[in-house]
């Protein structure tokens, strides 16, 4: 059976019947003429940049961390004196 678009009450190629099955899930839309209107076009364009933005915020995250910071913990966890790089502060020995 052929899944429709609803989109306001209406499907979105133009059919009528009360037989017909529709979705607003964009995935499980599997009329050809339905994919091909604007109205499902632009839904699924808004789906796939929502899902980016929220892909670039997660990534933001990870890649704000203060790396000084990291590196200098990482130094401290090794065993025996390490010594810090120059302009990791006054200390000569973690």
């Amino acid at each position: 059976m052929v899944t429709h678009f609803k989109v306001a009450g209406h499907l979105a190629c133009g059919h009528h019947g009360n037989n017909l099955i529709s979705s607003t899930e964009l995935n499980r839309v599997k009329c050809r003429t339905c994919r091909n209107t604007e109205a499902y076009k632009e839904a699924r364009r808004t789906q796939r940049n929502a899902a980016r933005r929220v892909a670039r915020k997660a990534r933001a995250g990870h890649t704000a961390n203060d790396w000084r910071s990291d590196w200098a913990q990482r130094l401290t966890d090794l065993p025996g004196l390490q010594r810090l790089p120059r302009g990791f502060g006054g200390q000569p020995f973690v």
